[in-house]
């Protein structure tokens, strides 16, 4: 993908009303753009103020024009910006007038995808802008911020680094086969291996915490009719958002809450009762419920403690088991401890059962529990510092990277097949430059580019 040599220009504040609106245009014909409107060009970086003219010479406004000259400006090219008042018609004017002089409009993310490609930033700091624009918590924002300001590419590229190092020792062997010394078999290769293998696990395991601070986890509440699901949503959400009476199958369909847990976004799902219906609307609910159930990164089973239970023959936590198989994708939420004059209590599970967490929603007792095991789900520690934010596909691409990492180990230590062991590091490379954009698609590019919003 190459850089449009047209000049661009876009609103760059939200619509509406406001104090001021901006308008950036970026390009090499953004000096001319400054002394059509302005009347001047601005000394660099220096806040002019006067007023904007249209061709005709009238008014539409006055305001503030900057000017940022290339290659010291965000998109790598001469950028000027004109604030004026924030009516959306005096806008609107304001950037038509830059219109009608042979500009064109920005397409969406167009001003970041300039900086990537003129080299100002690289890929992942280029989606650390629209994640940080689009963040729905501080910790979030903060993350974003050290992915903005290079902290994910630092670790990254120390990735890239270690691996050409190890490729070029690797294809050094293999040219020199007559060496007496064995280069593959002395065990400097496999020590390397291991060492990547670390050095990826703690970055991937950053990049989970990142994906979940930019995404967060869809958790769903099930469980039979009044089990107390829509209590527990309720003191969850911090306010009342569901329905609470004693009258069994109050909640009909799902209802969504969005919540922050010490920065950590999770987005809620309570869902009707789970049994058998014969009432039209009932059964919609709870297909629905079951569909949610089926796309959860989590499911708290919620149980009426207060009732005498048998988990071998409790049809339901069957029946959900068969839609998520990982324990530890599954909480049995025991409510209403308090009526079944219990204590409050979090027994985590393991690799074969499921974590229980005795509380009651009702009193307000053991939800902090429960959130102390969402947050060591998730893998959040908020006493570590650092962190950045990471997007699926960085994930994805780091588990590419490992998984060839690991079958050049394997390939080492079964057989010393230089050449497979050299194939598979470049693989592993390539698959981490993905995420810095040194090696990207041009498809990939537009897609990502193409979710930006329109001005930056």
């Amino acid at each position: 993908m190459t850089v449009s040599k047209q000049t661009i220009c876009a609103v760059a504040t939200p619509s509406g009303r406001g104090g001021i609106s901006i308008i950036r245009v970026s390009g090499s014909d953004s000096s001319r753009i400054a002394k059509q409107i302005a009347g001047h060009l601005p000394p660099t970086r220096y806040a002019h103020y006067g007023n904007f003219l249209a061709s005709s010479g009238e008014i539409i406004d006055s305001g503030i024009t900057l000017f940022f000259p290339g290659p010291d400006s965000f998109t790598g090219e001469d950028v000027i910006e004109l604030q004026a008042h924030g009516g959306p018609f005096v806008v609107d004017i304001l950037l038509q007038e830059i219109l009608s002089m042979g500009i064109r409009l920005a397409r969406p993310g167009e001003f970041s995808e300039r900086a990537f490609l003129n080299d100002k930033i690289d890929l992942a700091q280029a989606e650390a802008i629209a994640d940080l624009i689009e963040s729905n918590s501080a910790e979030a924002a903060r993350f974003a911020i050290r992915s903005l300001q290079g902290d994910f590419s630092t670790l990254v590229n120390a990735l890239i680094n270690a691996i050409v190092e190890l490729r070029m020792y690797v294809e050094a062997a293999m040219d020199f086969p007559e060496e007496e010394v064995d280069f593959l078999g002395e065990g400097d290769v496999e020590n390397r291996l291991q060492q990547l293998l670390t050095q990826m696990d703690d970055v991937l395991a950053q990049a989970r915490q990142g994906t979940i601070m930019k995404d967060g986890l869809k958790v769903v509440i099930a469980g039979e009719p009044n089990a107390g699901k829509s209590s527990l949503l309720n003191v969850l959400a911090g306010q009342s958002r569901a329905i609470v009476t004693e009258i069994a199958g109050t909640t009909r369909d799902t209802l969504k809450e969005h919540i922050s847990i010490d920065g950590m976004p999770l987005h809620i799902i309570d869902t009707a009762g789970l049994h058998v219906s014969e009432d039209i609307i009932e059964q919609e609910g709870i297909r629905r419920a079951w569909q949610e159930i089926g796309e959860a990164d989590l499911v708290l089973l919620v149980i009426d403690a207060s009732k005498e239970f048998d988990l071998e023959n409790f049809e339901l936590f069957t029946e959900i088991q068969k839609l998520i198989p990982e324990p530890q994708n599954l909480f049995l939420v025991f409510n209403k401890i308090d009526l079944a004059e219990a204590s409050a209590r979090l027994e985590m599970g393991n690799e074969s059962s499921p974590t229980s967490i005795y509380l009651s929603a009702k009193k307000v007792e053991g939800i902090d529990l429960l959130t102390t095991a969402l947050k060591t789900h998730a893998g959040l520690n908020t006493t570590v510092e650092g962190g950045f934010i990471a997007r699926r596909r960085h994930l994805d691409a780091l588990e590419k990277s490992r998984s060839f990492l690991v079958s050049a180990l394997e390939q080492l230590v079964s057989s010393k097949a230089g050449e497979l062991v050299a194939e598979d590091l470049r693989e592993a490379h390539q698959s981490l430059e993905l995420i810095t954009g040194r090696y990207t698609p041009d498809d990939l590019l537009g897609e990502i580019f193409s979710s930006f919003c329109i001005g930056k």
